[in-house]
């Protein structure tokens, strides 16, 4: 069996610093630790656009799936944290310009706060490749 394979790819914030990986491979899953809005520098992005932070949410799973050797395509289970059930529309909104067929599983949850106030989408999620 194959060694588990930890990442944290270029064109993403590194999280080493607060001690976990973006992205763990495990055979051919592919596990990508809960993404923010965050650019490559750990700067902001949308702050109070929950629209903008989506957006960049998901750019961000797109680095790092890449990383792992797969594509958009090849995730089969979301889990998006919110901090209120009004920024449902907008991330559901932009899931379905990206997944217009076939999208993965997803859970949606309401948190009160998420590691930083400006943030209010978390996404973490699950990939098969191959």
């Amino acid at each position: 069996m194959a060694a588990n394979v930890y990442m944290n790819p270029d064109g993403i914030a590194n999280p080493s610093a607060s001690g976990f990986s973006a992205v763990v491979k495990a055979g051919n899953t592919v596990y990508i630790a809960g993404m923010v809005a965050q650019d490559v520098d750990g700067n902001v992005v949308g702050a109070g656009d929950t629209e903008a932070q989506t957006r960049q949410i998901w750019r961000n799973i797109e680095v790092a799936v890449q990383a792992a050797g797969g594509s958009l395509s090849d995730i089969v289970k979301t889990t998006t944290y919110v901090t209120g059930i009004e920024h449902g529309p907008a991330v559901r909104a932009v899931r379905g310009e990206l997944f217009p067929s076939n999208p993965p599983t997803s859970t949606l949850l309401v948190v009160s706060e998420l590691a930083n106030p400006a943030y209010v989408v978390e996404i973490e999620s699950i990939a098969v490749i191959g």
